[in-house]
């Protein structure tokens, strides 16, 4: 099957030949980029765990033959559960971010960075927790640029640094307006964003009482309300009817003191602080149900109040389009890898699969890609030749 003058697949399995196999070669029946190109596939076309896998692949052999020789045919199981099992999954999330920034170079609008517990892969018996991973998202376009593992016992914090020095490193962070929930609002996160070309949108919660309650204060104050631009939207859908009213200032010039106490909040290049202040009606039993929620905001960008409510809502995108697909589309919550490197390698996999199915330009849902995908060789075709 003809791709082009470079085959798009072959922008794949270019990445998969970077990962150096340590076997004894005379011994090697299934080279790895065989067995990625395998579980990459099957996951593709609706399969969610290696025994699903390994029964794709013996009904597509043909067509996986188009691209690799598969000269002792399909491995067994076993054998690909062992496989991710003994990849190093840092080499591999490695490769993975490499192939996305290849994917779209241009990628970065608004990168929102959040984490996802996989529930399915604690193994209670060995005492180890579930896979905890955290992601970045270019959410305009539906794109995973790259992913960090928490590592057992840690938590999100020791993991956005890593994710953001490795972002840094291939320049991926260019440009972009990076925002964060609050677990990540603070000096040294707010650094390493700007170090790497990019601006921060990072939210304010109770973990930060003493920066959240100045915030919350000067926008309370009548006195401040000709330095605050503001603006309303309104969503109606899924029997709910949503209001949002931000709010935004940049005057910011009292949060840059010449304080030095423990726990100060002395944010670089801080640009504009905000308040979203949200209202949502839902059908009831008995009439219409109300719900409010204030959240604030601070930024190295001087954003417009439309502007900032966009990117507010934006970043929901990696939960709304990325998590949401990976449990209820891939079935990620009920995988059952559990044991030495296997979650976090098929959480990578989930991640190839996931930018792969979104490059395509039907009117599909991903579900429907998959399904389609799993039963139609040239359509399974258009989709891996998709990825660019």
């Amino acid at each position: 099957m003809d791709f082009g003058d470079r085959p798009r697949l072959r922008v794949l399995l270019d990445h998969f030949g970077l990962l150096e196999d340590d076997r004894e070669s005379w011994r090697v029946a299934h080279p790895l980029p065989e067995g990625l190109l395998l579980v990459v596939c099957g996951t593709i076309g609706s399969c969610d765990d290696f025994d699903e896998i390994v029964e794709w692949g013996e009904d597509n052999l043909p067509f996986l033959r188009r691209f690799l020789p598969y000269h002792h045919g399909i491995p067994g199981s076993r054998w690909l559960r062992i496989l991710l099992n003994r990849i190093d999954p840092g080499l591999f999330s490695q490769m993975f971010q490499s192939w996305a920034a290849e994917l779209r170079p241009d990628a970065p609008g608004l990168v929102a960075i959040d984490g996802k517990t996989s529930r399915g892969s604690h193994d209670r018996g060995n005492g180890r927790a579930a896979l905890h991973l955290v992601s970045a998202f270019a959410t305009r376009e539906k794109l995973v640029l790259a992913q960090e593992a928490v590592k057992e016992g840690g938590c999100e914090q020791t993991a956005i640094p890593l994710l953001l020095e490795r972002l840094a490193g291939k320049r991926q962070l260019e440009g972009a307006l990076v925002s964060i929930d609050a677990i990540a609002c603070n000096a040294g996160t707010a650094q390493a964003i700007i170090d790497a070309g990019a601006d921060y949108l990072l939210a304010v919660k109770a973990n930060q009482p003493g920066l959240m309650g100045e915030i919350e204060r000067f926008f309370d104050d009548p006195g401040t309300n000709a330095d605050i631009a503001t603006h309303v939207d309104v969503d109606k859908g899924h029997g709910r009817v949503e209001e949002r009213c931000v709010g935004v200032s940049t005057r910011v010039d009292w949060l840059h003191g010449e304080r030095r106490f423990p726990g100060e909040y002395r944010f670089p290049g801080l640009a504009s602080i905000a308040k979203v202040a949200g209202v949502i009606w839902r059908k009831g039993r008995d009439g219409a149900e109300e719900s409010r929620a204030v959240r604030y905001y601070v930024s190295s960008r001087t954003l417009s109040a439309q502007a900032l409510g966009e990117a507010v809502r934006s970043h929901w995108a990696i939960e709304n389009s990325l998590h949401w697909a990976l449990d209820v589309t891939f079935n990620e919550d009920k995988a059952r890898s559990r044991t030495g490197h296997g979650p976090a390698n098929m959480a990578t996999v989930r991640h190839f699969a996931f930018n792969i199915l979104k490059a395509v330009n039907d009117k599909r849902s991903l579900k429907l890609r998959r399904n389609k995908a799993a039963r139609n060789n040239d359509y399974m075709a258009q989709i891996v030749g998709a990825a660019r």
